[in-house]
């Protein structure tokens, strides 16, 4: 009698063993990830390149989903917390959350672009051809079909040289259309078929996306499998560095994190108490923070790590170099 009952306990231990380390819980790991230095991942051509001495690191978060044991192992770790599924995928639909993730990423990189070559060049007077495609609106024709980075070339066979012929074929087009609209996706010749209706959060009548001027000269951001929007500061630094003689970083490692916009304003992110340890893991001296997220960080004890905050790419620059006064 004792054998079986030995056989079946260890059976049922074996089993609970297993799925504790396999079986997936609707929970997530999150915690630091790890910092990348952004300055190796811009290329650009026609214009100088002034690499840095020191480092600007863009800061990201860390998750995975995890299985009972992992769930444990959690607990026990400081830096990491167990968030539920819906807090990352609020929709549920995990692909589509993360090609969204993907647009806005793509969308920071656009907007970094854009505010570093209105500071340094002419642009947008001197610009290139087409319209680069910045963002798309939910639930219009255009979302998930366009993406940030798209150039708009031709609408209906009536070539696009800027916005504001984009603006201006649009204006006459009628409600339901069909507007056949040539793309150079990538270098690649690519059709879609879009159409004007009510849509967005006003329902105005609407392709669906936002677009501004080609930019006047190539350039391309790496950013690997990060997604989101809050890399946008730092790009914005790193282009900078990169196109301007002497050097923002003096030889230090910088980090940094924050959301840009086409004027230069740097919003809040997620995550801000987890990138302030990838920072101090990667060897920053000074960390640029978003202002709003300030508050969150009132108890944090940052060591010899000195935290600037920052509300816009200005004062971003000026808290690296004290002389910058250009707004």
């Amino acid at each position: 009698m004792r054998h079986p009952v030995r056989v079946a306990a260890f059976v049922l231990v074996s089993t609970v063993l297993v799925a504790a380390a396999w079986i997936r819980l609707p929970y997530y790991a999150i915690g630091p990830g790890p910092a990348r230095t952004v300055t190796p991942q811009i290329r650009y051509d026609g214009r100088p390149r002034y690499d840095p001495t020191g480092a600007l690191e863009m800061t990201t978060v860390s998750y995975h989903q995890v299985t009972p044991l992992q769930a444990i192992a959690v607990w026990l770790e400081p830096d990491w917390a167990l968030v539920p599924q819906t807090d990352l995928y609020p929709t549920g639909n995990v692909a589509l959350e993360n090609q969204r993730s993907i647009s806005e990423m793509d969308q920071s990189k656009i907007d970094a672009t854009g505010v570093v070559l209105r500071r340094l060049t002419t642009y947008p007077k001197q610009h290139g051809a087409g319209a680069l495609v910045e963002s798309t609106v939910p639930e219009c024709s255009a979302d998930g079909r366009l993406f940030p980075g798209d150039v708009i070339t031709a609408i209906d066979g009536h070539p696009v040289g800027d916005t504001a012929d984009v603006r201006r074929i649009l204006h006459v087009a009628k409600e339901g259309q069909p507007l056949s609209f040539r793309l150079d996706v990538d270098g690649k010749v690519e059709r879609a078929t879009f159409a004007r209706k009510p849509c967005g959060p006003d329902k105005q009548l609407l392709v669906g996306f936002r677009s501004i001027d080609a930019f006047p000269f190539p350039i391309t951001i790496d950013s690997g499998d990060v997604g989101g929007p809050s890399a946008g500061l730092m790009w914005a630094l790193g282009l900078y560095e990169l196109m301007t003689p002497g050097d923002l970083t003096g030889g230090r490692t910088i980090a940094g994190t924050g959301t840009i916009d086409l004027r230069g304003n740097v919003g809040p992110i997620g995550g801000i108490r987890d990138k302030v340890v990838a920072a101090q893991h990667a060897g920053a001296s000074i960390f640029l923070a978003p202002a709003d997220d300030m508050p969150e960080l009132a108890d944090v004890d940052t060591g010899a790590m000195q935290v600037i905050s920052v509300a816009t790419f200005a004062d971003a620059l000026r808290a690296l170099r004290p002389g910058e006064t250009k707004t």
